[in-house]
């Protein structure tokens, strides 16, 4: 699984968001910034959608941050965290 789709799924992404909206996931972009045997640094943007009280998208907020993730031997990403 690459990082982008590990990101889809991950609940730490969330802390970048600003406005205590959702992550639009086809927004996401991930630039690998450094990769090294025990780890992967990215910075990550996307579009944080903002809902009004009626339910209806009232913004979308442009986030953005580093992440790190883990790897274990096999390469494999083992956690991820925002830095």
């Amino acid at each position: 699984m690459s990082l982008e789709q590990r990101l889809w799924y991950a609940p730490e992404l969330a802390q970048l968001c600003t406005q205590n909206g959702w992550i639009d996931n086809d927004t996401l972009q991930v630039d690998i910034i450094e990769r090294t045997r025990t780890h992967l640094l990215a910075a990550v943007s996307f579009e944080e959608v903002v809902m009004e009280g009626a339910g209806c998208i009232a913004k979308r907020q442009p986030c953005y941050g580093r992440v790190r993730a883990r790897l274990d031997e096999s390469g494999e990403i083992a956690g991820i965290e925002v830095v």
